[in-house]
């Protein structure tokens, strides 16, 4: 199933479950932790059956996100196991000792996926991606990362320039995929430049927490049929000239040799 989207729903609100059902989000993630305020959470975790049943019928990847368990993360964890979530996501993550420690209290049976939301955790996003082999994905967070940083949040997102494409080389060469960081204003032009920009990067998927926002940039990470048309075009003339002894191909006047050959593949591939 495609993961494009992740959107993040505060865990004790009937009426956001509802509309994140509607978004069409491919992933929909019960959020825990700072959507959801402490006095609420024990409520959250109540509704978590319904809420993940419901994002399953919409045709959604139904996940949670809970609080690290060195607070109240086991404690999330034992309120939602009845609802059956497909992939766990962790907040703050720093360290390859916790995301062992996730595993175990998984039983190691369910996708996992790190949040790194700190420079400490940024530089050891390689080991924190490798300490399981439940670890999917990992995504990078925003407002947390800034902060540590000692900077703001702005709607062009320099100030996380470095850190959404160091992020996205450790998670390649993990060979695990990388969600990049939510644009956490409500305009839907700046949303989807923003996607725009993590697509020119490299990513494949992105979180979000604006409802609003799915359908716009799951077309951002969507291949259109022109670029599809052409990659065909390419993996044909490839494998032509290469049944007929040449080294690489042409196509449209440009040299077409393995890592473009490559890529093509990789993006028909990504439409079955």
């Amino acid at each position: 199933m495609k993961r494009r989207t992740w959107l993040f729903v505060a865990g004790a609100d009937e009426r956001a479950h509802r509309a994140a059902a509607r978004s069409g989000a491919d992933v929909i993630v019960l959020e825990l932790e700072d959507f959801t305020p402490p006095p609420l959470r024990a409520q959250a975790r109540a509704l978590s059956p319904s809420a993940l049943e419901r994002w399953r019928k919409a045709g959604a990847v139904a996940a949670v996100r809970i609080n690290p368990l060195e607070t109240c993360g086991r404690e999330d964890l034992a309120g939602v196991v009845g609802a059956r979530p497909e992939i766990i996501l962790m907040s703050k993550v720093a360290a390859p000792e916790q995301v062992k420690a996730l595993e175990e209290a998984t039983g190691g049976v369910v996708d996992l996926v790190p949040h790194i939301e700190s420079a400490a955790g940024l530089l050891r996003t390689a080991e924190i991606a490798r300490a399981s082999r439940r670890v999917t994905a990992m995504l990078i967070a925003s407002e947390d990362m800034v902060a540590d940083l000692g900077t703001s949040r702005s709607r062009g997102g320099q100030e996380l320039a470095y850190v959404r494409s160091r992020f996205l080389v450790e998670c390649r060469a993990a060979g695990i995929d990388a969600i990049d960081c939510p644009y956490t204003f409500s305009d839907l032009r700046g949303a989807i430049a923003d996607a725009r920009y993590a697509k020119q990067l490299g990513y494949r998927m992105k979180s979000l927490v604006d409802p609003r926002h799915a359908k716009a940039i799951n077309a951002v990470f969507t291949p259109t049929p022109a670029a599809l048309k052409k990659a065909a075009r390419i993996v044909k003339a490839f494998e032509r000239a290469r049944a007929a002894g040449r080294d690489r191909a042409r196509v449209d006047g440009a040299l077409i040799e393995v890592p473009i050959y490559a890529a093509a593949k990789r993006l028909l591939d990504s439409t079955k």
